[in-house]
């Protein structure tokens, strides 16, 4: 507000300055100086006029008409030259008080009036507070913010991203924000100038496909489908990716597959989790609405866990195979994935079985096999470490310690 104070003194200044140019600068045009100089060329003339007169016999007095017309003369000048003068810088000092009072009064009132003072200085305080209201928002200790500090919390973003275009983590949460206020314009302008700036983040391509999920726009929503299927393809996929692949699913009518990433999700986290019976209604209302029994589910979710003896090799692939409850030798379903990063969750489904005829969907009881393979033959099993699980029923997770060596 400072360099705001400073600048308005400044503009008056200058202002002042224009008016005061004019009335203190002396006239190039002296009145007096005019004035004498036509006298004197009035008397010149009228003295040769008087020389022409006399020489023609029309006047007998020239000498007499002489003195007249010096008397004349001297009649014209002023007898007070300082009075002008003093006249004029008085008036000049008067125009110069009534134009200061008149420029300063009418700035600062018409501000006063017109230039949302309150406005202003509210805007200059909320982003002086961005980092306590970002602090708020981000502890859970922090509570439920009002709908004041969210306004605020937005134009405090809006503010620093202007001096900041650059932030893609701070145009990340002024999209969550709009995201939360249900601003789906704004979130999707944010989100899309984050992605842009860190299109491999996916924490970015998440949060940009959730706003191109509310966008209408179909063109929207099918670059919304394309990051998912980006982000599920990952090592680790966030539960929020199978949450909009639902959503989606849903609002599509395609019920199968809402029905299996809602089945995932629950896979995911455990019946213990508050969030288990609010998927299992979900499930349930897609699954009436398709016509299908409740609880059908088709689909086995792996946990894949590493012993604290186990050293993963720089390079090989992670094998996952479900098998009858029996522990037979032959899978009937199978998938690859690169190692990355251990523990994680992967979902086999029938998409996934090894022979026609013979569905992952068909089995009453399974048990899951994982195999770290190092030479890229799955035929060859020295050196390769594994692990299996106990038997379970299809639909329940399963959980698979790596921890054994083949010699």
């Amino acid at each position: 507000m400072t360099l705001f104070w400073i600048s308005t003194i400044v503009v008056i200044a200058i202002a002042l300055f224009l008016v005061a140019l004019p009335l203190f600068t002396k006239k190039a045009n002296n009145d007096e100086a005019l004035r004498d100089e036509l006298n004197k060329a009035f008397y010149k003339d009228r003295l040769d006029e008087l020389e022409v007169e006399s020489d023609e016999g029309l006047v007998e007095n020239q000498d007499d008409l002489i003195s007249d017309l010096k008397q004349s003369l001297l009649d014209d000048i002023p007898t007070d030259h300082a009075a002008p003068q003093e006249q004029g810088k008085s008036s000049s000092m008067m125009v110069m008080l009534v134009s200061t009072v008149l420029v300063v009064g009418l700035t600062y009132g018409l501000y006063a009036y017109f230039g949302a003072y309150d406005k202003v200085k509210h805007w200059q305080e909320v982003s002086n507070n961005l980092p306590e209201l970002s602090k708020k928002l981000m502890s859970p200790e922090g509570g439920t913010m009002t709908d004041e500090e969210m306004e605020d919390l937005t134009l405090s973003l809006r503010t620093r991203l202007h001096y900041t275009p650059d932030d893609s983590m701070g145009w990340l949460l002024l999209g969550r924000i709009a995201l939360a206020n249900r601003t789906v314009g704004t979130a999707i302008d944010a989100m899309e100038k984050a992605y842009k700036l860190e299109p491999e983040n996916e924490d970015i391509q998440l949060g940009y496909a959730q706003a191109l999920m509310l966008s209408g726009e179909e063109i929207d929503q099918n670059e919304a489908r394309i990051l998912l299927g980006k982000l599920v393809q990952q090592d680790y996929v966030d539960l929020r990716v199978f949450s909009l692949l639902a959503f989606d699913a849903f609002e599509r009518q395609d019920y199968p597959a809402a029905v299996k990433y809602w089945s995932i999700m629950q896979q995911m986290i455990g019946p213990e989790d508050s969030r288990y019976e609010m998927l299992e209604r979900s499930i349930i209302s897609a699954q009436q609405k398709m016509g299908a029994s409740i609880g059908d589910n088709k689909s086995v979710a792996v946990t894949v866990e590493l012993g604290d003896n186990v050293q993963l090799p720089s390079e090989g692939v992670l094998i996952i195979s479900v098998h009858t409850a029996d522990g037979a030798p032959m899978p009937v379903a199978a998938a690859r994935y690169p190692i990355g990063t251990l523990p994680r969750t992967v979902v086999l489904d029938d998409g996934n079985s090894m022979m026609q005829g013979n569905k992952l969907s068909d089995l009453e009881g399974l048990m899951v096999r994982a195999r770290i393979d190092t030479d890229g033959n799955v035929a060859t099993r020295q050196g390769d470490w594994y692990g299996e699980s106990e038997p379970a029923a299809l639909g329940e997770p399963v959980t698979v310690t790596i921890s054994q060596q083949y010699q």
